[in-house]
């Protein structure tokens, strides 16, 4: 497995290069892949020339955001789904086979088996639609209890109904997207996470739960740095997963309010730290994270001009 960052996550943007330096430069060896604006450069320069600059930093892609709409009717879903095989043939050509989504824990629409069915349906559709170009779909869930308030019909928002669904999908290439906080305030544990398969992983987001707040209280705004509180017991489950043979992304997904009218490099560099922390105490490969103030070893690729745009923002938006 490798620490993987993604930079949409934390609220930071900037040029393909600049991403990809601070991937280098703060210890991280894979980065998640924007498939659209990807997809857009390869239309307007050609392949070669969109993933030249991943190949030269040898940067390894965790996973992509899936790029169309489900919960829709079913003509705009139907037009959305013809276009899917390609977004994954260019993710899969650079080495991007993972791709998730997550389902809303409640809704307005249709009551919970009904919902259930409408799901298996979509997601059955979206699995074929990736599986010629070797795509998995990971799905994951929202588990804050304030995002089923007011809403007329609960859903899926804990591992063992997400298991259900998946597992109801009937598709080959389709597993879980694995995010510790959510699992956590769901009210699981570590047993949860070793009963599932381990090629059922797809991709894991780690973030911090704040001490002695009940569960019930907790938002998404109370998504801390890996290890802050030491609530949910990283280096165990780091060191859990190892041992069952995962390999895919870590991703650090902590709240990126947190990071307001910051630089994007200090945040990266924070983040890196923590999961570094977490690395080392589960007693997993030596840490590669380099100093802000060390050169360093491998040169950076660096944007042509003819590509380079406007100087990307240095600081992390403010939360709506």
């Amino acid at each position: 497995m490798f620490r993987n960052l993604n930079p949409s996550a934390l609220g930071i943007s900037g040029h393909q290069s600049e991403i990809i330096e601070l991937v280098l430069t703060y210890g991280f060896k894979g980065m998640d892949l924007p498939i659209e604006d990807f997809a857009n450069r390869v239309k307007r320069r050609e392949m070669p020339y969109a993933r030249r600059l991943i190949d030269s930093a040898k940067i390894t892609l965790g996973s992509f955001v899936l790029p169309i709409e489900w919960d829709v009717d079913d003509e705009p879903f139907k037009a959305d789904l013809e276009k899917l095989p390609e977004y994954a043939r260019m993710a899969a050509e650079v080495g991007c086979t993972r791709c998730v989504a997550r389902v809303d824990p409640a809704g307005d629409k249709r009551p919970y088996h009904e919902n259930f069915e409408f799901h298996r349906h979509r997601f059955a559709d979206i699995a074929k639609a990736l599986q010629p170009a070797g795509v998995w779909l990971g799905i994951g869930f929202r588990a804050a209890e304030d995002l089923r308030k007011e809403q007329a019909f609960q859903f899926i928002h804990d591992l063992d109904a997400l298991m259900l669904l998946m597992n109801m999908v009937g598709e080959p290439n389709v597993g879980v997207l694995l995010d510790l906080w959510d699992l956590h305030v769901s009210g699981g544990t570590l047993d949860n996470i070793q009963n599932i398969p381990v090629e059922q992983i797809l991709a894991v987001e780690v973030a911090d739960v704040p001490a002695d707040v009940p569960l019930a209280e907790l938002t998404e705004k109370s998504r801390l740095l890996a290890g802050s509180a030491s609530t949910i017991e990283f280096p165990a489950t780091l060191h859990a997963l190892a041992q069952m043979g995962y390999d895919g992304p870590i991703t650090p997904t902590p709240y990126r309010g947190l990071f307001e009218k910051r630089r994007r490099d200090m945040i990266v560099k924070e983040v890196g730290h923590a999961l570094d922390d977490a690395w080392k105490a589960a007693e997993l490969t030596p840490s590669a994270v380099v100093a802000a103030e060390t050169e360093a070893e491998t040169a950076t690729p660096t944007a042509t001009p003819t590509e380079a745009p406007t100087e990307a923002p240095t600081e992390a938006p403010t939360e709506a």
